[in-house]
């Protein structure tokens, strides 16, 4: 018999249970400390994505850059990559999908800087288009070039930006060995606003 809504609700939301229990806090630690640090240093924090990892990317320069408000103290310098509609189209049109956001930290990020990659696969797997989120594996490889700071919040096997982050977050799989992108991008939320809270709480106590 097909599976009745209440079924899959109730299965998506067990699910979300297990996956957010199996979170590696020492991992969000990790992710944590080193956007801190660029706060320490007065260095800028960068995000990017792609579809609804843009989305996530530019929520979290949001809460990056205003949540962590605190009276009488330095704030956090963070863009989102993602955000002009315009530029995106014209690098795109100019130097290929591959470069939108390497081109747009070319002559802007510095060493000790932090590039926040969003990416359901991290640059493993393909589709229709080719390889998925070349743009996001060649940001991440000019930012630590330029001696930046690279963390990626992925899913799946995290692919190549897993492997090339200083700091990670993956998402987990089920019990039952189960992911699916809704889980990745809903769960990259989640960690984000665990993030952003944690980062007013150590502005405030510095």
């Amino acid at each position: 018999m097909p599976q009745s809504t209440h079924d899959f609700v109730e299965k998506y939301l067990r699910e979300t249970s297990e996956i957010a229990l199996a979170t590696s806090p020492d991992d969000m630690a990790r992710v944590i400390e080193i956007l801190f640090d660029a706060y320490r240093s007065d260095r800028t924090i960068y995000t990017c994505g792609n579809g609804g990892s843009a989305a996530n990317a530019s929520h979290l320069a949001c809460d990056i850059a205003k949540f962590t408000w605190v009276d009488g103290k330095r704030r956090f310098k963070c863009t989102s990559l993602c955000d002009n509609a315009a530029l995106l189209s014209a690098l795109t049109n100019d130097v290929g999908f591959n470069r939108i956001f390497l081109e747009q930290l070319d002559g802007r990020m510095v060493a000790g800087d932090v590039l926040v990659c969003l990416s359901v696969h991290g640059g493993s797997g393909a589709d229709r288009a080719g390889p998925w989120s070349q743009n996001l594996v060649a940001a991440a490889d000019f930012a630590k070039k330029t001696g930046a700071k690279v963390v990626a919040l992925v899913g799946y096997d995290g692919g190549a930006l897993r492997q090339m982050a200083d700091a990670s977050v993956i998402v987990p799989r089920t019990r039952a060995g189960y992911t699916s992108t809704p889980h990745v991008e809903g769960f990259h939320e989640v960690y984000h606003h665990l993030i952003c809270e944690r980062l007013l709480q150590l502005v405030a106590e510095s």
